[in-house]
């Protein structure tokens, strides 16, 4: 049985509902943001393909300022109502990147990020979730939905392990970089 890898070839960067109005009720809402921010730099110097989506923005507001302006991409942007992620624009954008790797960030623990997760693993995509750059408004949420996505083939990471195991190589072109990215993730 192979081991699942983060490889920059096979991975997409999904940031999940990181939005204005859901901020106030947050665990660490700024290490959430902050690390969420890094991933999404992390995804341009490597060329990772990645998606930010929107739950509902007309009522719970765009993507926070600093995770907005580390995208690259404005029009990576989807909004969408289903708690899960995996609606048809974000679907056929995984199928058009031909990847089948998702590293994943954003909240809520228990809600958007679990049914994503639990859809993309059921549709053979292997789920990386960055414990440091998820939350939920109620701490005791968080630890029951990491295991249930962990009992459904998801891998556990932080952002520094998945960004190391991207790069895979200290001779990378990218590794002074990447390297001052790392010393910036908060625990």
């Amino acid at each position: 049985m192979p081991i699942p890898r983060l490889r920059p070839s096979d991975t997409v960067l999904l940031v999940i509902d990181i939005q204005e109005r859901l901020m106030p009720t947050l665990v660490d809402s700024d290490r959430l943001i902050h690390n969420s921010a890094i991933l999404l730099r992390i995804a341009a110097e490597l060329d990772l393909p990645y998606l930010v989506t929107e739950q509902y923005p007309k009522g719970l507001g765009r993507t926070v300022p600093v995770v907005a302006s580390a995208m690259s991409d404005q029009s990576r942007r989807i909004e969408k109502t289903c708690f899960s992620a995996c609606i048809d624009m974000v679907t056929s954008q995984f199928a058009a990147w031909n990847r089948g790797t998702a590293l994943i960030c954003g909240i809520e623990a228990h809600v958007c990020i679990l049914q994503t997760v639990l859809d993309l693993q059921a549709s053979g995509h292997q789920c990386f979730v960055c414990t440091d750059a998820i939350s939920a408004s109620q701490r005791e949420q968080i630890g029951p939905a990491l295991r249930r996505m962990e009992r459904a083939g998801a891998i556990a990471t932080g952002v520094m392990s998945a960004m190391y195991e991207l790069m895979a190589d200290e001779s990378h072109p990218s590794f002074s970089t990447l390297l001052e990215l790392a010393k910036a993730i908060r625990q």
